[in-house]
């Protein structure tokens, strides 16, 4: 019954795109009235992200008439555009068949009978494929996409999530709008072993929205991965123990039961208010949120003060809340799975770099900071809060515990002058553990009052671990050793 659904599925997929391949243009492919001014920003956008290409064998499945094949063709050693519509296949080689380095292929990404070598790719691309495939067929060729791809090699894919964002009427609609967390989780499982016995997996780069969706059309549903086969030994420990540790999905909701819908930082929103309204923000500005968490501070100021925001996390779990929480706002928001140690933006490309409770993860904040300084405008702001601890010695038991969780903690007038160090003037840095107390406080006092709905929601040992988590967070505040700072600073 199974095998006969899931021919079921392809012969109603190829009707489909049969249908809306009569017309082999831009409009078509992308199913949107306003597919050229789109692919203007968004083709260059997606390019950007993927990996240095040149004289790399890249395979392209789903290539359709080429919107991608002949930029890739420019770069590659060798590129073959695979798509099982024909016309469109033709359509793409009658464009690109000029290069000397693209092959063409007719084929369906499903078919048993299509093999590669495994090891051969360097690249594997491709550009809305997955959503056009039943559950189960993604998982078998995620099976088989792992295989193709080189040890050190990369596969991009970018899929509609959630909802439709073409405006094209259709009869009918097979496609699969899925959550991201669908492919992330079949992906992120994948394991493949090579004759010697070696475990291979792939491992995120990035995952993020398309921010030409977010931008014009206000939509956060377009989403991409970037991931790297990597031998199943190789450390990816910070990201890993985020995800499995410190931002399991469980213990985010948990997080966010406690600081309030849409924050997994002190205060929630009522000091996200406090702070983004000494940034003075104005509409059309760009904004970065580093360590964005859920998204709660990001939809909060493109809500209400017009501006563009890019939110990165580390955490692939955050990033998927986030997402899953952007659907149906109407804002100009991108997430984006990224280390903010190694991500690159242009110089001067915001107006601000908001950082809520983050960096203490960096162990390089100079680095950091003067990374932060070129990416902002001439004008601009950097606005942080972030655990600090008193100067001088600190005890056995506080050392343990920034031991234990991989802390890079500094007293407030230390952290202000790295930041004065790499650059920014007029610098306030204010201590702000009187405040931190007093937060920590009526969040402890709110928990503890709705206890039994905290404990039938999640379960006592969280209750435990939440409770316990604050009081030692009081207590070592109270003290003075944890402080909280928060630092503004102004590039000229």
């Amino acid at each position: 019954m199974a095998a006969a659904n899931e021919s079921e599925e392809r012969r109603a997929q190829k009707s489909y795109w049969m249908e809306h391949s009569k017309d082999l243009t831009v409009e078509a492919m992308m199913l949107d009235s306003r597919a050229s001014d789109l692919d203007k920003e968004e083709r260059p956008e997606v390019l950007s992200l993927l990996p240095p290409y040149q004289g790399k064998h890249v395979l392209e499945l789903g290539a359709g008439i080429g919107r991608f094949t002949g930029e890739l063709a420019k770069q590659a050693g060798h590129i073959l555009a695979l798509d099982f519509i024909e016309s469109a296949i033709k359509k793409n080689e009658s464009i690109n068949g000029h290069f000397q380095n693209t092959s063409f292929m007719c084929a369906d990404v499903t078919s048993p009978k299509l093999a590669f070598e495994e090891g051969s790719v360097d690249i594997l691309f491709s550009n809305w494929l997955l959503m056009y495939l039943s559950d189960d067929e993604v998982q078998k060729l995620a099976e088989k996409m792992i295989k193709w791809i080189k040890v050190g090699g990369y596969i991009f894919f970018r899929e509609s999530c959630f909802h439709q964002s073409g405006d094209s009427k259709r009869k009918v609609n097979p496609t699969h709008y899925r959550e991201p967390r669908f492919y992330t989780k079949i992906f992120k499982e994948c394991q493949t072993c090579d004759d010697f016995g070696n475990s291979f997996e792939l491992s995120l780069v990035t995952c993020k929205c398309i921010g030409a969706y977010a931008r014009n059309k206000k939509n956060q549903n377009q989403i991409c991965w970037l991931w790297q086969k990597l031998k199943s030994n190789d450390d990816r420990g910070f990201q890993r123990f985020l995800d499995n540790v410190q931002y399991k999905s469980s213990g985010i909701l948990r997080y966010e039961r406690v600081f309030g819908d849409g924050f997994v930082s002190t205060g929630g929103i009522e000091t996200t208010k406090e702070f983004v309204a000494k940034l003075e923000l104005k509409a059309g500005q760009k904004v970065l949120d580093v360590g964005c968490g859920i998204g709660g501070g990001d939809f909060y100021m493109s809500e209400n003060f017009d501006v563009d925001v890019v939110g990165i996390d580390l955490s692939i779990n955050m990033i998927s809340f986030a997402l899953e929480r952007a659907i149906g706002c109407k804002y100009s928001i991108e997430f984006e799975v990224a280390d903010c140690t190694k991500k690159t933006y242009p110089d001067e490309t915001f107006d601000v770099i908001y950082s809520r409770d983050t960096i203490l993860h960096i162990q390089d904040k100079p680095a950091l900071f003067r990374r932060f300084f070129k990416w902002l405008k001439p004008g601009g702001k950097v606005l942080i809060s972030d655990y600090c601890k008193r100067s001088g010695n600190s005890s056995k038991e506080f050392t343990e515990y920034i031991d234990k969780r991989g802390y890079d903690l500094h007293d407030v007038k230390s952290y202000g002058q790295m930041l004065k160090d790499a650059g920014f003037q007029h610098v306030i840095a204010e201590d702000r553990t009187d405040q931190f107390v007093e937060v920590l406080q009526r969040e402890l006092d709110a928990v503890e009052k709705n206890m039994e709905e905290f404990i039938r929601d999640f379960s006592k040992e969280d209750y435990d671990e939440i409770v316990d988590g604050w009081k030692a967070k009081l207590k070592r505040s109270k003290t003075g050793e944890q402080r909280w700072g928060l630092f503004i600073a102004k590039k000229h």
